[in-house]
């Protein structure tokens, strides 16, 4: 079963730390992406660009807003996302208890729902 694994976390935690924790806290996350691969449950992984760069779009009554930046104030914003395959729910949340940004963040688990199967 497929899981998309939400990076959640606080920019300014990273952003307070040193060179060195944020190149170790890249090799672990890039080691977590290689172990997953070699294990077979990993799909896709990709870290996104900063909230400042996103735009949310919307379509009402026909017409399109185009709003910058993302479509909720939070402290917390989305980083990236690894799509997984795991064998169930608890084996998709121990995977997502070993991403590194799990630490300093939040990851949100959620099945994929597939519309073809249907």
């Amino acid at each position: 079963m497929k899981y998309l694994c939400q990076v959640w976390f606080d920019g300014a935690v990273l952003d307070a730390m040193t060179k060195e924790e944020k190149a170790a806290l890249d090799a672990n996350s890039l080691n977590y992406d290689k172990d997953l691969a070699e294990s077979g449950h990993m799909i896709v992984a990709q870290a996104l660009q900063p909230p400042t760069s996103a735009v949310t779009v919307r379509v009402r009554s026909g017409e399109t807003s185009v709003t910058d930046g993302p479509f909720a104030e939070t402290k917390e914003a989305l980083g990236g996302f690894i799509l997984i395959d795991a064998k169930d729910l608890n084996d998709a949340i121990r995977i997502a208890a070993g991403i590194p940004l799990a630490k300093f963040g939040a990851i949100e688990v959620r099945p994929i729902h597939d519309l073809r199967a249907q």
